[in-house]
């Protein structure tokens, strides 16, 4: 019986690396998209404290 994680393994984990490093040397990653997206990321993660009348706005 053949065992198969779930996983995306070793040869998943190369190709996205490869792939993002193809996206930055190409632009289409730059540093304003990667805080842009860690502001997003920050904004689903931290609802609740807007709520409690946080302010999560990061400089710009």
């Amino acid at each position: 019986m053949a065992y198969r994680s779930r996983g995306i393994g070793l040869i998943g984990l190369i190709y996205i690396l490869i792939g993002l490093y193809v996206a930055w040397v190409h632009d289409y990653i730059t540093p304003a998209l990667l805080k842009d997206v860690a502001k997003a990321l920050l904004a689903v993660l931290l609802w609740f404290l807007v709520l409690l009348g946080v302010d999560l706005r990061l400089g710009g």
